[in-house]
């Protein structure tokens, strides 16, 4: 591929390739990029699209705001044109709407792909979806002006594109439960400190903190960089011993394919 290649551009999503790092960027900002079924077809489409030597996602956001959340037309009698309204799914058969989210979710699991490392550039809001989104990748750089918030509950929802394993995973059980229950905002300081960013930045270098971090991770060998995002990964399912042993098998696989590189 050549640099800056477009490989997808449909549904308020666009995907971007320049070598080994790839940009997914949401590209309706006078919504604030709001989400709908199809915008997370194109997502998983986008994930679908990658070449395999892409070794780096970044996800954006076009304006001011990453993600205002779901676009409220769907829960609108009419919904969106083609599409049922969520409202006649609430009305249809369980194992049909469990089918249903679980497509919405795929737009949702790719980012954490073993070969991949993902980031999330965060400006403005992120809210519900946007926020689920933003806690889909590995890694979030925010702009100071951030502004995360669940807000399903608050609506008689439950956050369902698979942000509450992320969250809990980061900030803990008690406090994701109060912000997911109250609905209010996480501005840039506590997701600082509370692990929800990795690093903060004034909103006009968050483009450029983005690429930067791009460029550090690319500056370690993909095998093993690979391996280690499987080791860190799966550390919280595994017991100490369990980890252990992930680490000698993992180790081991990386001291094979040096010795047989340097015969």
């Amino acid at each position: 591929m050549t640099s800056l290649d477009t490989v997808l551009d449909k549904d308020g999503v666009r995907l971007t390739v320049d070598d080994a790092v790839a940009t997914v960027t949401l590209t309706n900002p006078a919504k604030r990029n709001a989400q709908s079924p199809a915008l997370w077809r194109a997502l998983t489409e986008a994930g679908r699209a990658l070449p395999g030597s892409v070794r780096v996602v970044v996800l954006r956001g076009e304006g001011v705001s990453f993600s205002a959340g779901l676009d409220r037309q769907a829960f609108t009698p009419e919904g969106f044109d083609g599409e049922p309204s969520f409202l006649d799914m609430g009305r249809g058969p369980e194992a049909e709407l469990d089918a249903v989210i679980a497509e919405y979710q795929d737009a949702f699991t790719w980012w954490r792909r073993n070969d991949l490392v993902s980031i999330a550039a965060v400006q403005g809001h992120a809210i519900g979806a946007g926020f689920q989104l933003a806690l889909a990748c590995d890694l979030r750089i925010v702009a100071e002006d951030v502004q995360f918030a669940m807000r399903e509950t608050s609506l008689g929802l439950v956050p369902d594109l698979t942000g509450t394993h992320p969250l809990v995973h980061l900030v803990g059980y008690a406090r994701a439960l109060e912000i997911c229950a109250t609905g209010r905002f996480v501005h840039a300081a506590e997701a600082e400190r509370t692990g929800l960013a990795n690093l903060v930045v004034p909103a006009g270098d968050l483009d450029g903190a983005a690429r930067d971090l791009a460029g550090a991770l690319l500056a370690a060998p993909r095998d093993a960089l690979v391996e280690t995002k499987a080791l860190l990964s799966g550390a919280l399912s595994r017991t100490y011993e369990e980890q252990r042993t992930a680490e000698r098998a993992a180790q081991g696989r990386r001291l094979r394919d040096l010795a047989g590189s340097s015969d």
